[in-house]
């Protein structure tokens, strides 16, 4: 059975911030998940993605990109584009973290994320520290140059989430382009944040919005067994 806990994550000049770290029960080192939460946060929903991955025999990380300050502040800063250097390098300092614990195998270590996080492990995935991305309907540049250096990725959008259906069709241009391998499905039935079951505050299910937010199991699986499929392919022992 899988554990989590609460973690503090250390950055240079002596500071830190939160985590949940979830573990697998297991013996022998794990490969390591760094998952990146949705705009909302670090909520429950994120340590159960978590969990998920530490019952699948993956030691999971899940940092708080938002513990620098206000929380609702972080956010709109997050989503105006305002704080990208600042979210990468505490990814960085989470893979860091991740990979200095004896439970882990610091040379398989992938990262996974979900709308903002999405983006933000793609953009991750170019910089050279992970095997390997999980991008969840998350944002895509268009400068492919960006992705020049990228891991192999598998990518899940909903068809129904009209803002990011270009995002869906750019990502597979850029990784055809770039011969990188990927997996980018396109789910014919479903919106945004198709795998999440906390699709934020409960007026926001209330108005009407061109991503059709919202939980789908029978994509919500799907897309998991892709993604632990492919994970397996990259951060498995040779």
């Amino acid at each position: 059975m899988a554990t989590t806990t609460d973690i503090d994550i250390a950055l240079p000049g002596g500071t830190a911030f939160r985590g949940a770290l979830a573990l697998p029960d297991q013996h022998g080192p794990a490969a390591g998940v760094i998952v990146l939460h949705e705009a909302f946060g670090l909520n429950g929903d994120i340590r159960r993605i978590a969990g998920r991955f530490a019952e699948n025999g993956y030691a999971a990380l899940a940092p708080d990109l938002y513990s620098h300050g206000s929380r609702t502040l972080c956010m709109v800063r997050m989503l105006a584009g305002g704080l990208q250097d600042q979210a990468l390098g505490d990814i960085e300092a989470a893979r860091v973290a991740l990979a200095a614990r004896p439970e882990v195998d610091a040379e398989r270590i992938g990262v996974v994320g979900f709308c903002m996080g999405g983006g933000f492990a793609l953009l991750f995935g170019a910089q050279g520290g992970v095997k390997v991305a999980g991008v969840n309907y998350g944002r895509v540049p268009k400068d492919r140059g960006e992705l020049a250096n990228v891991c192999p990725v598998v990518a899940g959008y909903g068809k129904k989430d009209r803002p990011f259906l270009s995002h869906a069709e750019r990502l597979e241009a850029h990784l055809t382009a770039l011969v990188v391998d990927h997996d980018v499905k396109l789910y014919e039935n479903v919106g945004h944040s198709f795998m999440s079951y906390d699709n934020g505050p409960a007026w926001m299910m209330r108005v009407p919005s061109p991503m059709h937010v919202g939980y789908s199991e029978p994509e919500a699986e799907d897309a998991w067994r892709r993604i632990l499929d492919f994970f397996g392919r990259y951060l498995t022992p040779a």
